[in-house]
C-alpha cells in the first residue's frame, strides 16, 4: 500500500485574523495570546490543516492607548500586522480595512474585547468545507452576555430586517465570521461607504452557514454601543439591504391607486342610484381619490429609479468572478479528488 499523501492531507489552509481596535487596551494582549497556538499549523477536528498566517490588527482611534499596544505587538511579534485608519471610521469600516489588507485563504474576524473564543476557529472551518460554504458565522449556543432588553431588541431587528426589507440571513449575522479571502477581499473593494458587511457578504456569497461557538463575557470594559449607536446600526442595516423598502412605496403606490378607481367607480354608481348626495361631493371625491392613486404611483415609480442609483452607491456588483473553486481551499475536502 503506498504511504504517499492525498492532495487533502498535505493542503495547509492559511488564515487571516482580522481585529478591528477601538478599545483595546485590556483585553487585545490575552487575545492575541490564545490566538498565537494557532499560528503554528494545527489540525481542526475533522482533521484539516490549518495555520494562521498573519493577524491584521486595524487601528480605529479609540480613547485609550491601544495605539501603543498595537505598535508593541507589532514589533515583537512577525504574523502581526498594523493597519492604521486615519480616524475614527466605526468597526465595520475597520473591519472591511483589514479584509483588504489580508492575503489569506480565509478570513476569520474576532472582535478584540475577548468574547469571542479563538478555539472554534478550527470547527468553523471544518463546517465551512463539510457544507461547501463561502461565509461561516458563529452561532452562540450560550445567551449572548447582554441584558434582556438587548437581546431581544437585536433578535427582534434581525429578523425584521430579514423578512420585510430583504436583509438576507440577517438572523445569522455577528461579527465572528470566517469568510473566503476571495470573497471577503471583493467585498471590502467595491462596498460603498456605510455598507453593511454582512449584507454585503449576502449579495455574492453562494453559501452562507452557521457553526456553533460559545460566547464568553466581554473583557474589562464597557461595550462601546449605546442603545442610540445599535439603533444607528440596525437603521444603517435597513438602508443598505437593498432596494425591497422602495418596492414597498411602489407596492402601496399600487395598492392605493387601485382602490381609488374602485372608490371613484363606488362613488359614481352612488350618485346616479341614491341621489341625495351633496352636489359636488362626489366629483370631488373622485378627483381625490384618483389623483391621490396617480401621486403614489408616480412615486413608486421615481422609487424604482432610486432604487437604480441606491444599487449604484452601494457597490452592489452585477457578478463577481472567482476561481474554479475545485482549485481553491474548498476544492480539499475530504474524499473529493483534486483535479
Amino acid at each position: 500500500m503506498s504511504d504517499a499523501k492525498t492532495p487533502e492531507d498535505t493542503y495547509v489552509h492559511r488564515l487571516s485574523v482580522v481585529i478591528p481596535i477601538y478599545q483595546a487596551e485590556r483585553t487585545l494582549q490575552a487575545v492575541l495570546e490564545e490566538v498565537h497556538p494557532l499560528t503554528s499549523p494545527f489540525s481542526t477536528p475533522d482533521g484539516y490543516r490549518a495555520v494562521v498566517e498573519e493577524v491584521i490588527l486595524a487601528y480605529d482611534h479609540g480613547p485609550d492607548r491601544s495605539a501603543e499596544l498595537v505598535r508593541q505587538l507589532a514589533q515583537t511579534h512577525s504574523h502581526v500586522k498594523a493597519v492604521w485608519l486615519s480616524r475614527n471610521f466605526g468597526q465595520h469600516a475597520a473591519t472591511l480595512a483589514g479584509i483588504a489588507s489580508s492575503g489569506g485563504d480565509w478570513i476569520v474576524t474576532l472582535d478584540e474585547d475577548g468574547q469571542h473564543d479563538p478555539r472554534f476557529i478550527g470547527s468553523m472551518l471544518d463546517t465551512a468545507m463539510r457544507e461547501s460554504a463561502d461565509v461561516v458565522y458563529a452561532e452562540a449556543t450560550n445567551k449572548p452576555p447582554h441584558g434582556y432588553m438587548r437581546n431581544t431588541a437585536s433578535r427582534v431587528s434581525k429578523r425584521l430586517l430579514e423578512s420585510v426589507f430583504g436583509g438576507g440571513q440577517a438572523s445569522n449575522f455577528n461579527s465572528y465570521r470566517l469568510i473566503l479571502g476571495e470573497i471577503g477581499r471583493s467585498v471590502a473593494a467595491y462596498s460603498g461607504t456605510g455598507v453593511y458587511l454582512d449584507v454585503a457578504l449576502s449579495w455574492v456569497a453562494a453559501r452562507i452557514v452557521t457553526s456553533p461557538v460559545l460566547l464568553r463575557e466581554e473583557g474589562d470594559r464597557r461595550s462601546g454601543y449605546s442603545y442610540r449607536r445599535l439603533m444607528a446600526h440596525f437603521w444603517r442595516m435597513i438602508l443598505t439591504s437593498g432596494t425591497r423598502g422602495l418596492r414597498l412605496v411602489t407596492a402601496t403606490g399600487a395598492f392605493f391607486a387601485l382602490g381609488g378607481i374602485l372608490f371613484a367607480i363606488y362613488l359614481v354608481i352612488m350618485r346616479t342610484t341614491v341621489g341625495d348626495i351633496p352636489e359636488g361631493w362626489t366629483s370631488q371625491m373622485v378627483v381625490t381619490a384618483l389623483g391621490t392613486g396617480a401621486i403614489l404611483v408616480s412615486l413608486g415609480i421615481i422609487a424604482e429609479y432610486l432604487g437604480v442609483a441606491v444599487n449604484m452607491a452601494l457597490g452592489k456588483p452585477a457578478y463577481l468572478i472567482v476561481r474554479d473553486p475545485r482549485n481553491g481551499p474548498l476544492g480539499h475536502r475530504h474524499g473529493e479528488p483534486a483535479e
